[in-house]
């Protein structure tokens, strides 16, 4: 019996903590720096979703936006995966944006799962009427007292060939003082550093799903086994890189020592 009631306690902790691991949403939180910010824009804050996969936290998302509304964001940006090809729900997705475009202006880029699950044409209408900025290869630009700065999104590379070609016409249209990109994959920096792009935000890679002590993550789509792009900061020339590990899971259903996690962003000049 003994060894019956240590057997059932390990599983009990075991389950408690994939289950911790897979739902305790965890807030990054980093302060971008740049001497180029707009004073009036000194203390703006983004929240960055990413890789949601159509995970819900909370009946209607509850939990979700409570932690949201908490941050008091002056935008939400969404970089890809807000829906899953293996589980595609776009209602519920739906429901979550409804929800959020009454916390902040939300500006949405898609990822690979948003063109693999066959939905993504219905998705983009339903964003569209829901009041989200959805940056296709497009920027939108955001005034305040005078001053502007421009968030740059691109479609994602499933569907998108030539990211080169892209960035070079966004990026050759009127500058502004600052410049920020939104775009689903880390492995491109190399990419990105090429325009001056001052910062972007990026996912994809889940964190690398698990994640080792002092070494990183296991496996990124698109970089392998040990990558180098899972999370964190990152900067190359004169362009800031930012991981988002995501929120959901997809074709591996746990995260280990790799919590959800929700990206927030002070621009401080």
């Amino acid at each position: 019996m003994k060894i019956i009631k240590k057997i059932v306690f390990c599983i009990f902790i075991v389950t408690a903590y994939l289950y911790w691991q897979n739902n305790g949403i965890m807030i990054t939180k980093y302060q971008y720096q740049n001497s180029k910010i707009p004073k009036p824009f000194d203390g703006y804050r983004i929240l960055q979703i990413s890789d949601l996969q159509n995970k819900t936290f909370g009946k209607h998302h509850k939990k979700l936006i409570s932690i949201i509304k908490k941050q008091y964001p002056d935008c939400i940006v969404i970089t890809g995966d807000l829906i899953d090809r293996n589980r595609t729900d776009v209602s519920s997705a739906i429901e979550l944006i409804k929800q959020i475009v009454n916390i902040a202006p939300v500006y949405y880029v898609s990822g690979n799962h948003e063109h693999q699950s066959g939905k993504y044409q219905e998705l983009i209408v339903l964003l569209e009427q829901c009041g989200v900025f959805v940056l296709e290869n497009n920027k939108q630009i955001i005034t305040k007292q005078g001053e502007s700065i421009a968030i740059l999104g691109i479609k994602d590379k499933s569907v998108n060939s030539n990211y080169q070609k892209v960035l070079s016409v966004l990026t050759e249209m009127e500058k502004e003082d600052i410049q920020i990109l939104l775009s689903h994959r880390p492995e491109l920096l190399d990419v990105y550093s090429q325009y001056d792009i001052d910062m972007v935000l990026t996912g994809h890679a889940h964190g690398g799903q698990i994640r080792i002590p002092f070494v990183g993550g296991i496996f990124a789509p698109h970089q392998g086994f040990f990558p180098k792009y899972t999370n964190g900061v990152h900067t190359k020339n004169n362009t800031t890189m930012i991981i988002s590990r995501g929120l959901g899971n997809s074709t591996f259903p746990f995260r280990i020592n790799n919590r959800p996690e929700l990206i927030v962003i002070d621009l401080q000049i």
